[in-house]
This record gives structure tokens, C-alpha cells and sequence, in this order.
């Protein structure tokens, strides 16, 4: 029986399987509001899918795919002389070569690249989304904020991961759904992650890439399971962490939620008032929050003391009117 018959995750895949399957164009990656089919001749990449999409099930050949991407070997000299790789989608390959050992940030570059550019039915949000009890917790931030990092470490905490860069609200169901990438760790996050949990699933370290030492963290068998589940809006909260800063959590008005969504949005403006309509939307049926944390501990517990007053806020929303 085939490993792809035999319904194996990434990380149960014998790696010369994978690295055949690669080799042949059949990795079929479904994230929840897309998929890509992976076709790659690098010697690296199939261990280093298998640390960070190790809970992705080997599927068998699809039908469709939203991407075909290739991530290839670079030609001529280059195969031999300082060895690079390259990131090919529709016969282009928009950006300059990688070296042949950091095939996975190129492929999660060049993939993050080709869904802000495509998924045009979605608000994408530069967002953290993570789900409990059936409501989405959204957390837009500018890079720097710390979004990354408590993203990773309220997914390690029981909150199910949906997404780390790209929160993907659909403006028709108005529900997220999952874009379930590996959350892209950098820098003192890495050490900050290890420290917090040291049974965190991280992929290998990459230093001296464009954004200093990189680091991936895959996500959990339940996140994977229930990637298409679609989630309603639960709340907003914006993260600010700051060395040494104490804890605050400090309820926003609507305007300042909305102006929030809509600065970070990828692709707010392309979407005209389809956009506009999904901001205000989140706005009004979502609390809004301003979080300054500079400990973890402390704004994982601030969050998990803020739910419950989530859940019944949404609940009092949904009750029908007593009948007059």
C-alpha cells in the first residue's frame, strides 16, 4: 500500500517517499482557505516539510490546487558552486535566488507572496487568528507588535491555531476560516518560544536570512483536522508588547477597532466596499481590546480572563427577543 493510500501524515512519511512525491509534483499542501501542489528537486526541503507540516496528512492527487509551485535547484554553476535554489510559480520566478539550504523560507515567502496576490474573495488580515469555543480571536498588529510570538505561544496554550499572517475573513459567511501556514518565528521569539514551551514542534533554525534567524512552528493534528471549519468573530485585540511593560488590557471603541483591521489588511482598498463592509462588520460584532504585555504568561492569562466575558456577550447577541 502506497504511503498517500495509507493516509500517513508528513511526519509518519518515510522521507524518501516524500522526497519522491516531491521530486513527481505530487505534495498536495490544502491550509483551509487554499492549496498549493508542490513539485521540488531539493535535497533539504523534504526534512524540513516534515518538521513544520509534520500533522499534514500525505493526500492523495488532487483535483485542483489554488498554486503550482516549483522550488528547484538552481542551473549552471550554481548546482555545484555555492548552491541555490528557486521559486518558480506560472513559469516566472519573482524573486532572486535563495541558498539550496533555506528551501522552506523560500517556500513560505514565495507562498505567503502568491496568497496576498490571489485571494482576492478573502479580507486578509496581517493578523494572528486563533479559535476557542466556537469564536475567533483576531489579533491585527504591525510587524514588531509581538503578534507572532503570542500567537504561537496561545496555540501551544489550547487555543486552536487558524493562522499567523494571514487572518482570512470571508465578507459573504462573515466567519475566518484557517490559512494554516507554520508561524514564522524570528530572531529572540525563537529562544522566547523554546523557553515557554520546550515541547514546541519547531522546525530547524535558519540564520542569516533577510530577516535574521528564522524559525517555524507547525501546528497541532486538531488545527490541521479542523482547518475548514469556518469560525464566527469572537473579539479584536491588538497586541503592543514592550520590554518591561506592564500588563494593560483596555477596552477600544468601534472606530479605532475598524481603523486597526483596515491598516492592517493586505489587501483593504483592493476590495473597494466589499472590504469596507467586512471591517465595519468586525467592528460592530466584535469587542475591541488594546493589550501592552511584556510577559507572555501574563497576556495569555489576561486573554483567558477576558473570554468568558467574549462568549456571553456573543451569546446575549444571539438570543432571540422575549416575545412581547
Amino acid at each position: 500500500m502506497s504511503a498517500q493510500a495509507a493516509g500517513l501524515r508528513l511526519g509518519q512519511t518515510d522521507p524518501g517517499t516524500l522526497g519522491k512525491v516531491l521530486r513527481e509534483g505530487r505534495l498536495w499542501l490544502d491550509f483551509g482557505a487554499t492549496s498549493t501542489c508542490l513539485t521540488s528537486d531539493s535535497s533539504a526541503l523534504a526534512a524540513q516539510l516534515q518538521r513544520v507540516y509534520a500533522q499534514f496528512p500525505l493526500l492523495p492527487k488532487q483535483a485542483w490546487a489554488d498554486h503550482h509551485v516549483r522550488v528547484l535547484r538552481a542551473r549552471g554553476l550554481r548546482r555545484w558552486l555555492r548552491p541555490q535554489v528557486e521559486f518558480e510559480c506560472d513559469l516566472k520566478r519573482p524573486f532572486e535566488p535563495f541558498p539550496a539550504d533555506t528551501a522552506l523560507p523560500l517556500f513560505e515567502w514565495g507562498s505567503n507572496w502568491l496568497i496576498g496576490k490571489r485571494l482576492a474573495h478573502l479580507l486578509l488580515l496581517h493578523a494572528g487568528v486563533l479559535e476557542r469555543d466556537g469564536l475567533a480571536l483576531v489579533l491585527p498588529a504591525v510587524p514588531g507588535s509581538g503578534k507572532s510570538t503570542l500567537t504561537a505561544a496561545l496555540s501551544l496554550r489550547g487555543w486552536r491555531l487558524l493562522s499567523d499572517e494571514f487572518g482570512a475573513f470571508c465578507p459573504v459567511r462573515r466567519c475566518f476560516i484557517a490559512m494554516l501556514k507554520p508561524v514564522a518565528l524570528k530572531n529572540e521569539s525563537i529562544a522566547l518560544i523554546r523557553g515557554f514551551a520546550p515541547e514546541a514542534p519547531l522546525g530547524p533554525l535558519f540564520p542569516k536570512t533577510r530577516k535574521g534567524t528564522v524559525a517555524h512552528l507547525g501546528a497541532d493534528r486538531d488545527a490541521v483536522d479542523r482547518r475548514h471549519q469556518w469560525v464566527r468573530p469572537g473579539a479584536v485585540v491588538m497586541p503592543r508588547w514592550a520590554a518591561d511593560a506592564s500588563l494593560s488590557l483596555t477596552r477600544q471603541p468601534a472606530h479605532l477597532v475598524f481603523g486597526s483591521l483596515a491598516f492592517n489588511a493586505f489587501n483593504y482598498q483592493d476590495n473597494g466596499e466589499q472590504g469596507f463592509d467586512a471591517a465595519s462588520h468586525l467592528a460592530t460584532v466584535c469587542g475591541g481590546w488594546l493589550l501592552g504585555y511584556s510577559r507572555l504568561d501574563d497576556a495569555i492569562a489576561a486573554l483567558e480572563d477576558l473570554w468568558p466575558q467574549v462568549r456571553e456577550a456573543h451569546a446575549r447577541a444571539a438570543a432571540p427577543e422575549p416575545a412581547r
